[in-house]
């Protein structure tokens, strides 16, 4: 099992960035896919980007094409979501996933499917 910590979140403009990051300990990460998702309050929770375990594939939600970028440092055990052009609907809890992997390129964009989650970090961003 691996633990995940959220960080980077805040409050920002419509229209800033954010960058946030999932630091992974306990397992080396380049065992694991890894997936962003996101929940807003009275919402279900949504996939947001997913990336495989070497980087060499990603997945995104319509709703961020083009505007979020999920990359991964494994030698840092570190997963990094780069959000740029903010919209208050982005507003959410934003929460990091991890599993287990033979296949060094799939990516995972159900929920379900993932085994392990950070507790998540609150973006906000006003209009």
């Amino acid at each position: 099992q691996v633990q995940l910590v959220e960080s980077g979140g805040g409050l920002v403009q419509a229209g800033g960035s954010l960058r946030l990051s999932c630091a992974a300990s306990g397992w080396p990460i380049d065992h694991y896919i890894m997936g962003w998702f996101r929940q807003a309050p009275g919402k279900e929770r949504e996939f947001v980007a997913g990336i495989s375990r070497n980087g060499g594939a990603t997945e995104y939600a319509d709703s961020v094409k083009g505007r979020f970028t999920i990359s991964r440092d494994n030698d840092k055990n570190m997963v990094y979501l780069q959000m740029n052009n903010l919209k208050p609907e982005d507003t959410a809890v934003y929460r990091c996933a991890a599993e287990p992997s033979s296949s060094l390129l799939r990516v995972v964009v159900i929920s379900a499917v993932y085994n392990d989650w950070g507790r998540g970090t609150q973006v906000t961003v006003s209009s």
